[in-house]
């Protein structure tokens, strides 16, 4: 295979780039608060080179948006852009996905098949949840960073992939060396520049800029007009958003079919409590919050009570204190 020859491109600054109203893909990633623009410069930066990146933040803060602006802008702006979800496949699949398979490989590999790796020749591949790969995996990839060649499931010939890796967790992968999940020499290959990207509690000024982004989208989609009460922006500017900017999309789209009379409410947005917190004591509001973040760490690790505990931070027979003070249901 012949490698990606690198060519001048006119590169527009990602803070120009106006969003898209596609569900699944962003023209540019919404930043008004100083907390997303401090990681717009890093964006900036590391848009033209081929370094490997790391995107480290939690579920839901549009890594592979980020990524994908990063693609977009680049040298390679023009071939594959690929994704996988390193977490959403079974490790036993895993390795053909990546790296491809000759045919008669294993059962059921009645043809060549090529990896995402070879698909993403000359683009860039998005490895997500890149913290969920197996031991041997990690091993495999860290061999093509250093060498820029695979070898197929089932093959004995080298392929030359010019790829840019950029990875992406919501782990704290120095943690994760330090327990021998990660090896520390892929951490550094692919750290080459880590970008991080806040949580949405921590970049409230992009709340209503993005909630209003949402809301235009549904009112193009539902053909009615629909507005936020200043009490629901109000609740939306002061919620946690456990689960961030994917929380926030989900919420308004639902509130947008629940409102009445176009104008939509801290209830119709299911997150009342902002109301009914008011002049009461912390308590209540205590309980809330905990609850709001058991139920949210319990979802993004899928019922995985030890995972969930290590997010929070916290013992795993505290968690099973608070999921049974909060009446939380056991999956």
């Amino acid at each position: 295979m012949k490698s990606a020859k690198a060519h001048n491109t006119k590169v527009i600054p990602i803070r120009e780039s106006p969003l898209s109203t596609s569900k699944s893909d962003y023209q540019s990633w919404i930043a008004k608060d100083p907390a997303s623009q401090e990681t717009l410069k890093i964006v900036d930066k590391v848009k033209n080179t081929s370094s490997t990146l790391l995107i480290q933040g939690e579920s839901g803060t549009g890594k592979e948006l980020v990524s994908r602006a990063i693609h977009r802008r680049s040298a390679r702006g023009s071939r594959p852009f690929v994704a996988i979800n390193c977490g959403a496949i079974p490790e036993t699949l895993l390795e053909s996905e990546l790296f491809g398979h000759e045919k008669g490989a294993f059962t059921g590999a009645h043809v060549q098949r090529h990896g995402r790796l070879e698909m993403a020749h000359g683009g860039t591949l998005f490895l997500d949840e890149i913290g969920e790969l197996s031991g041997a995996l990690q091993v495999k990839l860290l061999r093509f960073l250093q060498e820029h060649e695979i070898e197929r499931v089932g093959g004995r010939s080298k392929i030359r992939v010019e790829a840019r890796i950029i990875a992406a967790t919501n782990i704290d992968l120095t943690r994760a060396m330090a327990k021998g999940g990660f090896r520390e020499d892929l951490y550094y290959r692919l750290a080459v520049v880590v970008v991080s990207i806040p949580p949405l509690r921590q970049r409230r000024g992009d709340v209503q800029l993005l909630a209003n982004t949402f809301l235009q989208r549904e009112v193009v989609s539902q053909g009615k007009r629909l507005i936020f009460t200043p009490k629901a922006i109000k609740a939306m500017e002061t919620h946690g958003w456990p689960g961030n900017v994917r929380e926030l999309e989900n919420r308004v789209q639902r509130a947008a079919i629940m409102a009445e009379n176009g104008r939509i409410t801290p209830k119709d947005l299911g997150i009342s409590q902002y109301s009914e917190f008011e002049g009461q004591g912390l308590s209540k509001a205590r309980e809330a919050v905990e609850r709001q973040m058991v139920e949210a760490a319990l979802t993004r690790n899928k019922g995985n009570l030890t995972r969930a505990a290590a997010e929070l931070e916290i013992s795993r027979p505290s968690l099973y204190e608070l999921i049974d003070k909060l009446g939380i249901p056991r999956k």
